[in-house]
């Protein structure tokens, strides 16, 4: 053995030259664990199999025989029906990386029918990550975008940010794009899958992770954060007080960032559906009981009420419309009393 491992370098020369030896990419992910197959020609059914480290120029490089089975971190088995041979590396660290050979013992050179390229990446993912918000009962919609060369492959999502096991864990593929609470759509050609989480509860808060499977290789993935609000606002609220029958102005202060952006009041103290229940917006600025005016000097728009009634009393949102993340509010309680000269009969009639 050591006299044939002696003579490897020069038998690797040839190979390299003829071409004769597969180049087997593997990939795996640290703490997990890598596979090497290996197939053989039909004459060798019955030979001694192993997998070798670096060059094999000595006994001492062979990791594992398949009169061993298993060593260390190692295991190996023989599928002669297939003609394939297949070395587990298990625990994997990045010290794993780096080049293996298959090898078949035989009379005079052994036979060694590919070189290994074992490459062991980080079990997590990823340096950067998008940031989703939504609130409690809504929904949220989360764009995953993808490279052109994987329009046909299978895409998933996954909680946490362990590549090794999304798959395993997806909540949703799109082999399966629809379920109680995540449904999956994919546009091949904006590039993009979709997942939609609908019923959120603050449970939903978390890391996701996108993924999409590769035929070969690794497969990829992009990172989301998402983050679940409670659906009430605010912390506090402007008081606001008018009489029946006539008119009321809510004054709404935004920020420089948002002179551009679309202004909206609504009832309640809702985020999640205050755009959906608009009563006006500063795109229809106008209707039979409400108008709104957006002065952005001041950085502040005023919805003008008429006609009021006690029914009108009650909590409303002024919303300002974000491109990105969650819109902006602001919360008043509007107290709509009974007619100003009821009020004054009243203070007479004291008197």
């Amino acid at each position: 053995m050591k006299m044939k491992m002696w003579c490897l370098q020069i038998l690797l020369f040839i190979l390299f030259m003829t071409g004769a030896a597969e180049i087997i990419h593997v990939f795996g992910y640290e703490g997990k664990e890598a596979n090497v197959s290996c197939s053989y020609n039909e004459g060798y059914k019955s030979n001694e199999k192993y997998l070798c480290r670096n060059n094999c120029g000595s006994d001492a490089d062979v990791l594992i025989r398949t009169t061993q089975a298993q060593l260390n971190r190692y295991s190996i088995s023989d599928d002669t029906n297939k003609q394939v041979f297949t070395a587990t590396i298990s625990n994997l660290n990045q010290n794993d990386a780096g080049k293996y050979w298959c090898g078949v013992t035989r009379s005079g050179f052994d036979y060694y029918p590919a070189e290994v390229k074992v490459e062991v990446v980080s079990d997590t993912c990823c340096r950067s990550s998008t940031n989703v918000q939504s609130y409690e009962g809504g929904s949220v919609s989360i764009s995953c975008p993808y490279e052109s060369q994987d329009q046909n492959n299978m895409k998933y999502i996954c909680r946490g940010n362990q590549p090794s096991s999304c798959l395993q864990q997806a909540l949703i593929t799109s082999n399966n794009t629809q379920n109680t609470q995540f449904s999956l759509t994919d546009d091949k050609e904006s590039r993009k899958f979709t997942v939609t989480i609908t019923s959120l509860t603050q449970k939903d808060s978390g890391s996701y992770l996108c993924g999409v499977k590769r035929n070969t290789g690794l497969d990829v993935f992009s990172a989301v954060d998402l983050e679940v609000r409670e659906n009430t606002c605010c912390r506090s609220s402007t008081k606001v007080q008018s009489y029946e029958g006539g008119s009321v102005s809510i004054s709404c202060p935004y920020e420089s960032l948002d002179q551009n952006n679309m202004k909206y009041i609504c009832r309640g103290n809702q985020p999640s559906s205050c755009l959906q229940q608009a009563l006006i917006t500063s795109n229809n600025r106008q209707n039979t009981q409400f108008s709104l005016t957006d002065d952005k000097v001041s950085r502040k728009f005023t919805v003008t009420i008429t006609s009021l009634t006690q029914k009108d009393s009650g909590s409303y949102l002024c919303g300002v419309q974000r491109n990105t993340g969650l819109d902006v509010f602001s919360a008043v309680d509007l107290e709509v009393r009974g007619e100003r000269s009821e009020f004054k009969s009243d203070d007479r009639a004291k008197i």
